[in-house]
């Protein structure tokens, strides 16, 4: 996979509207959410428990955490965008965050992003990417978020 490759401010105001397109599928392992769930304490058993979660659960086995899906956009983005031309870049946060569907282990997701917008900050500017994060075979998205970066020259 080849990212988009921008240079600067101009680069990246040229890319709003834009789709600019999908990372590798990657697989969601039981031992990946289990290792989130020791990172965040969240050890609730629709998650871990693989029993209980084939019994009881509504997904017929354990999925992955929202976070854990949210978590996995540092690993995407960089396959689908490169902003070049700036001295430095900070994750500013996320909004309008939803999980609409669930990915249950064993499934394989993507990325997806959108250039939402590109304002000037004090020294750079902010990006708004719109990040949908699709399970393979799944009608519904996983995720639905804007993801916000502010790079400074």
């Amino acid at each position: 996979m080849v990212p988009t490759i921008v240079e600067g401010p101009e680069g990246a105001r040229g890319l709003v509207g834009r789709h600019l397109g999908y990372s590798e599928w990657v697989e969601i392992t039981q031992d990946q959410v289990d290792r989130f769930a020791d990172a965040t304490g969240d050890h609730q058993w629709i998650h871990v428990d693989v029993e209980r979660a084939k019994r009881e659960s509504p997904y017929g086995g354990p999925i992955a955490h929202g976070y854990l899906t949210l978590s996995l956009i540092p690993q995407l983005l960089p396959q689908i965008l490169r902003i070049d031309g700036f001295r430095m870049g900070v994750n500013y946060g996320s909004e309008r965050m939803r999980f609409p569907a669930p990915v249950p282990v064993g499934s394989r997701v993507r990325a997806g992003a959108t250039m939402e917008a590109v304002t000037e900050v004090r020294g750079g500017i902010q990006t708004d990417l719109v990040v949908t994060v699709e399970v393979e075979g799944s009608e519904k998205p996983a995720l639905v978020a804007t993801i916000v970066f502010r790079r400074f020259v």
